[in-house]
């Protein structure tokens, strides 16, 4: 049974800790928050008596196996990038392993920072971008994996909510169809100005055209500008989506609702509980975590060198946005990124 710790108590770690219904392997031993009320509000309601003000506190006396950071990148009300601090503590520590709330950066500089890190800590991050351990994601995967589809051919993917903040799950949930082949190049656009100032700042609007290294070409789009032809759901939050083609049939999953198509089976398809999906896909990715540890060779499909790259490819968009030329990848973004986008939008 593996020992658990959670940082930072607001609305985002209670689908955390409501996961461990569907988690065998461990149990959130201790929780950590700034603000007393808040801490004691949360230990109330899961029933949890290790409670802390102090991360450093936390981790030297609970030695947790897992921590879970569930903050935001940047510190409210401020513009202080808190996302590199964190790990770091937590790295020198020695915390065997670490998940943490997307998106992994806001910008290079915290890129780099955060790059440096993944190339010396011994400790295990990964990146809870959850949707490819929903089950109906995992099923179609495995059509995909064993040749249901035929040769994947193309991918369109998109997410109505900023770039920054939903964009990370659907260039994650695109790797996980295609064994995270890492991208090459990007043709990028961007638009919308609004969200730069913001905790998560963004574009509001962001789209590429990404070659990866196995040859494939990936569409994808980001912003609250999305029309809902493709959605099955109208709020920000509830467009998500990937569309994988190929030769013999496709699979599509959505927000709300599944399709495929096979030689075999024909056309299928029907609703999704998303909350329903998305708590048990929380238990699968902190199970995972618990594989990696237990076995170094079952390496966490959201592992922080493949959620950088994914990011990079996010950053290269921005940078042809900003250029308007064709962005090999992996690239060394700029510094002062962010205000290069304010310039130009």
């Amino acid at each position: 049974m593996y020992k658990t710790a959670i940082l930072g108590c607001r609305g985002r770690a209670r689908a955390h800790a409501n996961a461990y219904q569907f988690v065998k392997r461990g149990k959130v031993a201790a929780i950590c928050d700034m603000n007393e009320e808040r801490l004691s509000e949360f230990g109330d309601e899961f029933d949890i008596s290790s409670r802390y003000t102090d991360l450093d506190a936390m981790l030297e006396k609970e030695k947790p196996d897992v921590l879970h950071i569930v903050t935001a990148p940047v510190l409210r009300g401020t513009s202080e990038r808190i996302r590199y601090p964190l790990m770091k503590q937590a790295s020198d520590h020695g915390v065997p392993a670490v998940i943490i709330e997307k998106p992994i950066a806001v910008e290079s500089e915290d890129w780099k920072e955060i790059a440096g890190l993944a190339e010396e800590t011994q400790t295990k991050f990964a990146v809870n971008t959850q949707l490819n351990f929903h089950p109906k994601n995992l099923e179609l995967k495995q059509d995909v994996a064993e040749g249901r589809i035929g040769e994947i051919k193309f991918i369109d993917a998109s997410a109505r909510s900023t770039p920054v903040d939903q964009g990370p799950h659907v260039l994650q949930l695109v790797s996980s169809y295609i064994d995270n082949s890492r991208p090459v190049r990007v043709l990028g656009q961007i638009a919308g100005s609004e969200g730069l100032d913001s905790d998560q700042p963004s574009p509001m609007h962001a789209a590429g055209q990404v070659l990866y290294e196995n040859g494939l070409h990936v569409s994808v789009a980001f912003g609250t500008g999305m029309g809902t032809t493709a959605s099955d759901n109208p709020g920000i939050y509830g467009h998500k989506r990937v569309f994988v083609v190929g030769t013999k049939g496709f699979v599509h999953w959505r927000f709300s609702s599944w399709e495929r198509a096979t030689q075999e089976g024909g056309y299928e398809g029907g609703p999704l509980n998303y909350g329903d999906q998305n708590i048990v896909a929380q238990g699968n990715l902190t199970e995972a975590v618990f594989d990696w540890l237990d076995d170094e060779s079952k390496v966490h499909p959201t592992h922080l060198k493949q959620s950088l790259a994914e990011f990079n490819l996010l950053l290269g968009i921005y940078y042809s946005g900003v250029t308007n030329e064709i962005i090999d990848l992996p690239f060394d973004p700029p510094d002062g990124l962010m205000d290069s986008l304010r310039e130009r939008l």
